[in-house]
């Protein structure tokens, strides 16, 4: 009996180490169309099938966001629990039978600078509370629009730009490298090209940016990946379904599960040992309150 205690208080100990570790990667565009959300409900997926517990922070409100984008009803958000109480139970979604949950907090913070100083103590515990039992935490960040998350990190939390081959998508996200270099002190960019046709194509894109940003930023741009442009993942979004879930061998659903293994080699930031996704909303609690 004494040794099952041990056992038990050491498995208790392994657990609350493993979850003080959790890891926020925001993914973000220069503008939507550019598939961040499709990314980022692909890539929880395929973090989901490894064994780990995802929860996804939907930035958007947009059409096309990552609920609508699964078919999913958000009938409360963030912003009921900091101003009515409302439980995380009761706001939380879950997509299918993965361990994926959705928190919208578009509307929390967005109503940033208007909460008061009780409300946003219940925010920081709310995000507390929703993060404390995940792995990794996906933000589906808004970079258009202020406040947003992106805007919070310091400069060595993890970051994922995603884009295209299009003309448009690659001025557009060296326009994005150059106003969180400038605004937010960041030196260190992940790139992620979309609808690539192979990852030759997809290396030359990531080359042209990657090559100007050092040049006249002095940045650091990585390459995470790529996904290839793939008629069953579209079939996928028309199901509202994720293609790792439909159409499990398909190019663009093996892509996911690459760019799943190549964002767990990453180092860890220093928010991931001291705070998590608490200490990332403190930073943007801290910089709206500036500048009101």
């Amino acid at each position: 009996m004494q040794l099952e205690r041990v056992t038990d208080q050491a498995e208790g100990l392994r657990r609350l180490l493993v979850r003080a570790s959790t890891r926020v990667i925001t993914v973000a565009a220069a503008r939507t169309g550019f598939g961040a959300t499709s990314v980022v409900v692909n890539l929880a997926t395929a973090l989901a099938r490894s064994g780990k517990e995802v929860l996804i922070l939907d930035e958007s409100q947009s059409h096309n966001n990552v609920s609508k984008m699964l078919a999913l009803k958000s009938h409360h958000d963030l912003l009921h629990a900091v101003r009515h109480g409302k439980t995380m139970h009761e706001i939380m979604l879950h997509a299918g039978s993965q361990n994926i949950r959705i928190l919208p907090v578009a509307r929390a913070i967005q109503a940033l600078p208007t909460l008061c100083a009780q409300e946003r103590e219940q925010l920081l515990e709310s995000l507390a509370e929703a993060s404390s039992e995940v792995d990794i935490v996906l933000v589906d960040a808004t970079t258009y629009k202020e406040p947003d998350i992106s805007g919070s990190l310091i400069p060595n939390q993890p970051l994922m730009l995603v884009l295209n081959s299009t003309a448009s998508a690659i001025t557009e996200s060296y326009a994005l490298i150059k106003r969180l270099a400038a605004q937010d002190g960041r030196q260190s960019f992940g790139i992620v090209v979309n609808k690539a046709c192979d990852e030759k194509a997809a290396r030359l894109v990531f080359g042209n940016v990657a090559k100007v940003a050092r040049q006249h930023l002095q940045v650091c741009v990585e390459y995470l990946g790529y996904i290839p442009f793939d008629e069953k993942l579209k079939r996928a979004t028309q199901l509202c379904r994720p293609v790792l879930d439909v159409f499990p061998t398909a190019q663009s659903a093996l892509a996911f599960g690459e760019l799943g293994r190549n964002l767990m080699l990453l180092p860890a930031a220093e928010s991931e040992e001291s705070g998590g996704l608490p200490h990332i909303m403190q930073r943007l609690i801290r910089q709206v309150s500036t500048l009101n």
